[in-house]
């Protein structure tokens, strides 16, 4: 079996680079291992994928190198996807920060690629799973489950090891090893942290609580929601956060800002006046049961019983909680892998391997990790667009 373009993935990078490559003449294959592609989509977004963010830019991705993204992410955009589904007609909506949701179901972006394979007459073999991919005269030979594929080109679109209940691989980095290309130690990313015992036996039982707040790992910062776990915390703040852990989670520290909006003048404007107690103040703003998990002796006391040094003393260990993660759910709960192949490895313009001419790695597979809100998806698009141009 020949074929101009092999791509090793059904996934958002590959679906749309098999596309762009067929839709300039290239006779494409694309082998996907699972029994139907786009698995991960279809469960993105609460079933609605969040398929783009209208303020992507390379600061919103993690990378030993921070420029890589930079080229494919200009050369598609969120705009360039945005004019694709608006032509199918699907409806979509913002949800916040930018994030951009289907209406209806996340299905309808599968069917949308999988339309445009077929509009490019791209050849979808499903339930095949790759084995080798060798180097051989004029091109690349794949095996797989169901024989040998042989083509010029190889783009490998299979993925990091996250959620491996839908079927993640690590073939992308047993192709890598096998030619070479130097990888970037991975971990998962965007995924919920878990706490120590006694951690757990003071905070614990606020399972299912959350709060807006303002959370930093070294230099990110993120301003999002946090939740309350059995485990320990989850939420858009600390999925974000996860990614800037470092490799050995429990050496990694984060601090939250429990009251982002406030401060001691804000809170209480007239302490002499205020005959609550600290704690009652500070529930209006913060959820009662976390304000009562709090351990501070001043917080029961009365508030113009208080002086402004006390006060300030209370709002600053809420300004400034700070959480050590023992580890983290893994990957199992993870929504994307960070690390991957050493994007010094390729070519920034066209996701290349600078060593091995006509092989090819975009999406998940590589040291790009975006930002939770959609900036995942975009790299996709853009990487497999750079590819597909190219191949």
């Amino acid at each position: 079996m020949t074929s101009d373009v092999i791509v090793i993935g059904g996934g958002a990078a590959g679906l749309f680079c098999a596309a762009t490559a067929g839709a300039r003449g290239k006779n494409v294959v694309l082998i996907e291992h699972n029994a139907t592609p786009g698995r991960k989509i279809r469960i993105s977004g609460g079933g609605r994928c969040n398929f783009t963010n209208i303020n992507t830019t390379p600061a919103n991705f993690l990378s030993q190198n921070q420029h890589f993204t930079r080229s494919a992410l200009a050369r598609y955009t969120p705009q360039d996807f945005i004019n694709l589904v608006d032509q199918y007609g699907i409806r979509w909506h913002e949800k916040t920060l930018g994030q951009l949701f289907c209406d209806d179901s996340a299905q309808q972006i599968i069917d949308m690629l999988v339309k445009e394979c077929d509009n490019a007459g791209v050849a979808i073999a499903t339930h095949t799973a790759v084995t080798s991919v060798q180097k051989i005269e004029g091109g690349f030979a794949v095996e797989t489950s169901k024989g040998t594929w042989q083509g010029e080109t190889v783009v490998v679109a299979s993925g990091g090891l996250s959620i491996p209940k839908l079927g993640a691989s690590d073939v992308g980095y047993r192709i890598a090893k096998t030619f070479g290309v130097p990888m970037v130690q991975t971990a998962p990313a965007l995924v919920p942290v878990v706490c120590s015992k006694t951690w757990l036996q003071r905070w614990g039982s606020l399972a299912g609580v959350s709060a807006d707040v303002s959370l930093s790992v070294g230099d990110a910062l993120f301003r999002e929601n946090i939740l309350f776990t059995h485990k320990g915390l989850t939420g858009p703040a600390i999925l974000q956060g996860s990614s800037y852990l470092p490799d050995e989670v429990q050496q990694g520290m984060i601090s939250i800002d429990l009251l982002p909006d406030h401060s001691t003048s804000t809170l209480f404007p007239t302490p002499n006046r205020e005959p609550r107690s600290a704690a009652n103040v500070i529930s209006d703003v913060l959820a009662k049961r976390l304000v009562q998990a709090w351990t501070q002796h001043d917080l029961n006391r009365r508030v113009d019983q208080l002086s402004l040094v006390e006060l300030d003393a209370i709002v600053d260990a809420f300004k400034n909680w700070l959480v050590k993660p023992l580890n983290t759910e893994g990957y199992l709960k993870a929504e994307v892998t960070r690390g991957g192949i050493d994007t010094n490895a390729l070519s920034s313009k066209t996701m290349e391997c600078k060593d091995t001419p006509g092989l090819y790695f975009i999406g998940e597979v590589v040291d790009v990790t975006g930002w939770l809100g959609g900036y995942n998806f975009q790299w996709a698009w853009s990487s497999g667009y750079a590819a597909g141009m190219c191949v």
